[in-house]
C-alpha cells in the first residue's frame, strides 16, 4: 500500500520539522502586520481556468458534483483575488498557509509534489510605487536568512521590461506570453536550447529571437538599469521605460533595507504565470551547505512572486481593479533541504512537547499517578504517563530518554507519606524533592 503518486505521509519527526519551519515563516509574516485568511480547497473550474498560462493543463479538474464543475486550487493567489473581488475588499495585507494541488510530474527528491503547502504573503491596495514590492523582497530575504539555508540570490525583473524587449526586438504581441514561458527556462537550459524552442516550437523569426537573446542574457544591478535606460531602442518603448523607472526606484528602497547584496536584476526571469503585470522575483539557493554528505540537494527556486494588478478585476463584474503584489515561499523545497540536513547530522528531533513524565517506583500506585497528572494538566503543564498499572521505574525513565522528555515527577510510597514529589532531571539524574503543600523544594 502507498499514498497517491506525488503525495506522501508525514511521520511525527517530519511533521515536527514542518511545524518548526512553518512557524518561522508565519512569524515573519506576522512581524510585517499580515492577517491570516483561509479559502476552500475547491474552487469553481471557471475561477481557475485561463489564469496560469501553459500551466492551466496542470489543474486537477473534478467531475460535475451536485451541478457544479469544480477544480482543486492550483495556488493561493487566484483564490485570494476571487476573495477580494467577491467581498469588495480594496485594501488588505494577508498571509495564507495551505495545501495546493498540481497534476504535475512529481520529482519528490527535489521537493516537487502534486499535493504541497504554499506560504503566501500579499499586499492588496492602491499605494505609491515599489514600497509594498520592496517589502515583499525584504520578507524573502528575512526568511531565507533566518532559516540559514546557505547562500542565495533573489532575481528580479519586470514584465513590462520583458514585454518592451519583445516589442523592440520584433516579437508579435500575441506571442509575448509563449515567448515569456520559454525565456523563463534560461536558468535551467543554455540559450541555444531556448533559442531553438522559440524558433522551432513557438514559430518566431530567428532574427527577432537573436535580438531578444542580446537582452535576456544580461544581469546586474543599478548599473544595468541605468545602462538600459540609455538604450536607444528600449528607452523609446513606453512599457520598458516605465518598468525600468520602477526598477530603479525598487533598488533605491532595497538599498535602504540593506539587502541589495543578495538582489540581482536578471532579464531572463519571466515566471510563466499569465497574471503578472509588473515586478517579478524569484529566490534561488546558490549552493547547499552540507558538510555531512557529498552530494548537494538540487531544489531550484525556493520563493517567488510579483505584481498582479489585473487579476482582481477579472473577477469583478464591473472590472474594478485592486493592485496586488505578493510572494510565495516554496516550503516543500526548503523542507527537503532541512530534512536531508537533519538526517545527515544524526540529530534526533523531538516529536512532542511533553515537559514531564509522571512516574512511580513501586506497584499499586496508579491512583497517585492519575491524581498528580490531572493536577499538572489542569495547571497547563504538558505531562504524560505510561498506560500500565505497575510499570517498572527503569522502563518509565527509558521512555523519557527515548522521547526527549526532560523531567520525571516520581511519586512513591515514601513521597506520599512525606507529602512531596521527587523531580528528576532525566539527563543529569539530579533530583529535588518538591513539597506538594507549599511548593517549596527540599534537596
Amino acid at each position: 500500500l502507498r499514498p497517491g503518486q506525488g503525495t506522501r505521509d508525514h511521520p511525527p519527526a517530519q511533521a515536527a520539522l514542518r511545524d518548526r519551519l512553518l512557524g518561522a515563516v508565519v512569524s515573519c509574516f506576522k512581524r510585517h502586520g499580515a492577517a491570516a485568511i483561509d479559502t476552500p480547497v475547491l474552487e469553481l473550474r471557471e475561477t481557475l481556468m485561463g489564469k496560469y498560462g501553459e500551466d492551466t493543463k496542470l489543474i486537477y479538474e473534478l467531475q460535475d458534483q451536485g451541478g457544479e464543475l469544480l477544480a482543486l486550487r492550483y495556488d493561493l493567489t487566484v483564490p485570494f483575488a476571487r476573495y477580494l473581488a467577491m467581498n469588495k475588499v480594496t485594501n488588505m495585507k494577508r498571509y495564507h498557509v495551505a495545501k495546493v494541488y498540481r497534476r504535475d510530474n512529481p520529482a519528490m527528491t527535489r521537493g516537487r509534489y502534486r499535493e504541497f503547502y504554499q506560504c503566501d504573503f500579499d499586499i492588496a491596495g492602491q499605494f505609491d510605487p515599489m514600497i509594498p514590492d520592496a517589502e515583499c523582497l525584504k520578507i524573502v530575504h528575512e526568511i531565507l536568512s533566518d532559516l540559514q539555508l546557505g547562500d542565495f540570490v533573489i532575481k528580479v525583473n519586470d514584465r513590462r521590461i520583458l514585454n518592451g524587449v519583445f516589442a523592440v526586438c520584433g516579437i508579435p504581441e500575441k506571442k509575448f506570453l509563449p515567448a515569456c514561458s520559454t525565456v523563463d527556462k534560461l536558468d535551467k537550459v543554455p540559450w541555444e536550447e531556448v533559442r531553438s524552442e522559440m524558433v522551432g516550437e513557438k514559430g518566431l523569426s530567428p532574427e527577432a529571437v537573436d535580438r531578444v537573446g542580446e537582452y535576456v542574457q544580461l544581469h546586474g544591478g543599478l548599473d544595468l538599469i541605468e545602462q538600459l535606460l540609455q538604450d536607444p531602442k528600449l528607452s523609446q518603448n513606453k512599457l520598458a521605460k516605465e518598468g525600468l523607472g520602477d526598477m530603479k526606484l525598487l533598488f533605491e528602497y532595497l538599498t535602504l533595507f540593506g539587502i541589495t547584496g543578495k538582489i540581482c536584476f536578471d532579464l531572463s526571469l519571466a515566471r510563466g504565470l499569465d497574471y503578472y503585470t509588473g515586478v517579478i522575483f524569484e529566490a534561488v539557493l546558490l549552493q547547499q551547505e552540507n558538510k555531512h554528505v557529498e552530494e548537494t540537494v538540487s531544489v531550484g527556486s525556493v520563493a517567488g512572486g510579483g505584481r498582479y494588478d489585473g487579476l482582481v478585476g477579472m473577477f469583478d463584474p464591473k472590472g474594478r481593479k485592486v493592485p496586488c503584489v505578493g510572494v510565495s515561499i516554496g516550503i516543500e523545497r526548503i523542507f527537503s533541504i532541512l530534512e536531508q540536513r537533519l538526517k545527515a547530522s544524526g540529530e534526533k528531533l523531538r516529536t512532542t512537547e511533553t515537559q514531564v513524565l509522571v512516574a512511580t517506583p513501586q506497584k499499586h500506585l496508579l491512583a497517585a499517578r492519575l491524581k498528580l497528572i490531572s493536577e499538572l494538566w489542569d495547571a497547563g503543564i504538558k505531562a504524560e504517563m505510561l498506560y500500565r498499572k505497575d510499570p517498572k521505574l527503569l522502563k518509565q525513565l527509558q521512555y523519557c530518554e527515548d522521547t526527549g522528555i526532560p523531567l520525571a515527577a516520581i511519586v512513591g510510597e515514601q513521597e506520599l507519606a512525606d507529602g512531596v514529589v521527587k523531580l528528576r532531571d532525566v539527563a543529569t539524574r539530579e533530583e529535588v524533592r518538591m513539597d506538594t503543600s507549599c511548593k517549596r523544594a527540599k534537596c
